[in-house]
């Protein structure tokens, strides 16, 4: 009788987990729409111009970078330590555009440096058709030494700069300029905004499945029928695409004038560590990551004022690697799925 009573009772403790999920997804989205509206609306009125340049603009550009990495890394399990070189050519590919071809709209020449980025990543991707893990880390690092080359010593990739060095100026969209830190900030979240909410959706289709079989195991996914070679490809170029365009984002909206030192490899590791700290495989992983690695740095500037301890500048900086070095093995061993699998508890144990 208690075996009977058992069994009856598993079809409905099987159905309430897909019950739960589709009530925390539909939780997620009011969650996520209500951050949307205060962040267009609210946080201009309130913050200052320093808060908006300086905080909210680089974590909205570097948020959109660490969730192609996800698309990549979290979604499709292809290791790549060449994010950073991706970002320079968005914003070179985009640069050149803007300056080469008279009328260039803004909006389009960033995604113009974005399709560049895909050109790359899929080249620099044909390598992981055939190798893995650490093979395929040191082949996408190649990709970071090459446009470090590239854009130092090939000229016209940089308008004929003798040191690599370009800047833009009078941002338009529509007729309208973008000069103040509201406008450029209203920019970058309609970008994040719209590249987030393509994401999600692509994830959640056929071509997000295709990319989980792939990272879960190669080998069960061709047997089902998945093609492996579409599946890492179409990986690499998505991700090098939004990339792409965060790193335009970068150079135009953020930076106005650039160097390649500015996409160098510490870059490509920054990311690499917003993915891991935020949560590989989560949408919300990269906003989280790219959150903490932008307050943590300002929160360790402060902390020694506020206990009136002497401490110089340097000693701060190193303090910040020991922090992102300790908490990444922290991540990796306490909680692997990081800030993102932390922050999906809470509303289940409100409950």
């Amino acid at each position: 009788m208690v075996c009977l009573c058992a069994g009856a009772g598993l079809p409905a403790a099987a159905a309430a987990g897909p019950v739960r999920r589709e009530v925390d997804r539909a939780r997620m989205k009011r969650i996520a729409l209500a951050l949307l509206v205060a962040a267009a609306l609210a946080l201009p009125m309130v913050a200052g111009d320093y808060f908006l340049r300086a905080i909210l603009v680089p974590f909205l550009i570097l948020s959109l970078a660490a969730l192609g990495l996800n698309v990549l890394v979290g979604y499709c399990g292809q290791i790549s330590l060449g994010t950073g070189a991706f970002m320079a050519i968005g914003a070179y590919a985009a640069f050149n555009f803007h300056v080469r071809v008279e009328g260039m709209p803004l909006l389009l020449a960033l995604l113009l440096g974005g399709v560049c980025a895909t050109a790359v990543g899929v080249i620099f991707g044909i390598p992981s058709l055939r190798i893995k893990g650490l093979y395929l880390a040191v082949a996408t690092l190649a990709t970071q030494f090459f446009t470090d080359w590239a854009f130092l010593r090939i000229k016209w990739l940089t308008h004929d700069s003798p040191t690599g060095s370009v800047s833009v100026g009078d941002l338009r969209i529509l007729g309208s300029p973008i000069e103040t830190p509201a406008q450029k900030y209203w920019l970058c979240l309609g970008v994040v905004a719209v590249f987030t909410l393509a994401i999600a959706n692509l994830v959640r289709g056929r071509a997000g499945r295709e990319w989980m079989a792939i990272r879960d195991m190669d080998v069960a996914a061709s047997v089902i029928g998945i093609r492996p070679v579409a599946a890492k490809l179409s990986a690499f170029a998505v991700s090098s695409f939004v990339v792409g365009v965060a790193g335009a984002l970068w150079g135009f909206v953020h930076l106005g004038a650039w160097e390649p030192a500015a996409f160098s490899i510490d870059r490509s590791f920054q990311l690499l560590f917003m993915v891991i700290i935020g949560g590989m495989g989560s949408i919300a992983g990269g906003f989280l990551g790219a959150a903490f690695m932008v307050l943590l740095p300002l929160a360790l500037n402060q902390v020694p004022a506020w206990l009136g301890l002497p401490i110089s500048t340097a000693t701060v900086s190193h303090l910040e690697l020991v922090a992102f070095g300790g908490l990444i093995v922290f991540f990796l061993i306490a909680e692997p799925n990081g800030l993102a699998r932390l922050a999906s508890r809470i509303p289940r144990r409100q409950a």
